[in-house]
């Protein structure tokens, strides 16, 4: 990819998240299998195409019982496009995750950012660990949206500033906000992902309550729609059983 000429670089300004599934080997019969090979052998491949009622119910036990290693037979890669500021949180997770990210060193960084969507709750109320978020007024959005895309556009300037100059990107790039759009490469198994989500998500049925902050709950749920198409039956039996990894 070439870097678009600075002249023609226009700001953009967004509120949402981005997340592509670029490929998967990942299904329920992976669990199935990877399970089943403690009790049958070799035959456990033939256990695949029997009884689906069984099936379901093996894994449910397993997710139950907490016997994860079956989950990690499989792989998602996932591209996502979010703030630096998510990527920063993503990157605590690094059991069962490899990440590859775009970087500043290496290509000019485009003039994307990240200011929240009117429905995005501003107001912190409540002490460590008892935090609750409620709505803003008009007015503190009004100028949440202002100081953010004012304070972009002289970072940004900035930075084209000392590339004219001739400056290394990886110098240059010092000045770029946290609320700079980036992407990178996330592979994971059903089980590391499984993790993540009950961290990284409020969800009805968790019976370990989470506090996420909103913009990596936007791409928790995305890559969560993206899996449970994939593997239903492990899906459901994550729901049925709390949203805890097994």
């Amino acid at each position: 990819m070439t870097d678009t000429p600075a002249e023609d670089l226009k700001p953009t300004f967004r509120g949402d998240v981005t997340v592509e599934l670029v490929k998967h080997t990942a299904s329920d019969s992976d669990v199935l299998f990877a399970a089943r090979v403690s009790t049958v052998g070799e035959q456990s491949l033939d256990e695949l195409t029997k009884d689906p009622e069984r099936s379901k119910g093996l894994i449910n036990y397993l997710m139950r019982d907490r016997h994860g290693s079956p989950f990690e037979h499989n792989s998602m890669t996932f591209l996502i496009t979010a703030p630096i500021f998510v990527f920063r949180e993503f990157m605590r997770h690094r059991v069962g995750w490899s990440y590859n990210e775009e970087s500043g060193r290496y290509r000019e960084l485009q003039p994307v950012f990240y200011v929240p969507d009117a429905d995005r709750k501003l107001v912190q109320e409540g002490r460590p660990g008892k935090y609750r978020f409620v709505e803003g007024t008009p007015g503190q959005y009004e100028a949440t949206t202002t100081a953010m895309e004012a304070s972009y556009l002289q970072a940004y300037e900035a930075y084209q500033k000392m590339l004219a100059e001739g400056v290394a990107r990886e110098v240059a790039r010092a000045v770029l906000p946290v609320g700079l759009f980036s992407s990178m490469y996330a592979t994971c198994n059903a089980r590391s992902l499984m993790h993540f989500l009950g961290l990284r998500t409020q969800h009805e049925l968790a019976k370990v309550p989470s506090f996420p902050q909103r913009e990596i709950e936007m791409v928790g749920e995305r890559m969560e729609a993206k899996w449970a198409e994939l593997m239903p039956l492990t899906y459901a039996a994550f729901n049925a059983n709390g949203r805890v990894a097994p």
